[in-house]
């Protein structure tokens, strides 16, 4: 199912299906066909939505977490969305935790997959690099266990978005916020279920950084993929869909 991207109220969105909703949150570089194989297994029986996050359209002065988490809460009460189940990858994850402590009520479920909030390391060990488009092949290639994930469609994709400097600006700007804000005081308050799914082979936020997580969240349980990097929803999506899939069972039994 190609994913048909909206627009209203400002906001630009992909809204899938009925019924309970899965509110999903991309990364710095996160496409939105990231999560192509997430939206066509639960759409069947939820309401899959995906808001864009403005990364590269914001003020440079509310490109920030804080800002993010704003827009999320702006685009939530804008679609009254209630009782979310909220999956986030890599900084989406960072503004999903954020966003759980703010809105303790309006969440019934946390899911993160190689977030950030307690360690990252960016890009690989450095930040993007403009005009080698070698270079950044390479350093998208290092977000997957299996470099050939990376697709010649997504590496132009963040080739693109590195060429244009007032963009940079603020993916700097973005990721200097999300260095800033190590949340391991505070994820310790959060209540709702949690569900950490991460790559093995994450070398971005390596396995003792969900080991982290799990032993700072109190109602968490944490699920291994092999041979697996820092997306595991689009490296192995059966796996990722399946553990989805188990975790929101026992909870809707609970």
């Amino acid at each position: 199912m190609a994913l048909n991207v909206k627009q209203e109220g400002g906001f630009n969105y992909i809204d899938e299906g009925k019924g309970e909703v899965l509110l999903l949150l991309h990364g710095l570089f996160g496409a939105l066909s990231n999560w192509e194989s997430v939206v066509n297994t639960f759409s069947v029986n939820h309401r899959v939505l995906i808001p864009v996050m403005p990364i590269y359209e914001s003020p440079i002065k509310s490109a920030s977490l804080d800002g993010l988490v704003t827009f999320i809460e702006q685009f939530v009460a804008y679609k009254s969305l209630e009782n979310l189940t909220l999956l986030g990858n890599s900084l989406g994850g960072h503004v999903a935790l954020i966003y759980t402590l703010h809105n303790p009520d309006n969440v019934k479920r946390l899911v993160l997959t190689g977030s950030s909030g307690l360690f990252e390391n960016a890009m690989g060990g450095s930040f993007p690099k403009r005009g080698s488009y070698d270079y950044i092949k390479e350093r998208v290639e290092y977000t997957f266990y299996a470099p050939a994930t990376a697709s010649k469609e997504l590496v132009d994709e963040v080739f693109d978005i590195t060429k244009d400097i007032p963009k940079c600006m603020r993916i700097v700007a973005i990721a200097k916020s999300a260095q800033r804000h190590n949340m391991a005081k505070e994820i310790t308050k959060i209540t709702a279920p949690t569900l950490l799914v991460w790559g093995l082979n994450d070398t971005i936020t390596p396995p003792i950084v969900a080991h982290e997580f799990n032993k700072l969240i109190p109602n968490s349980e944490l699920r291994f993929i092999d041979k697996c990097g820092h997306a595991p929803m689009m490296e192995h999506p059966e796996k990722f869909n399946y553990l989805l899939t188990k975790f929101m069972e026992v909870e809707q039994l609970a």
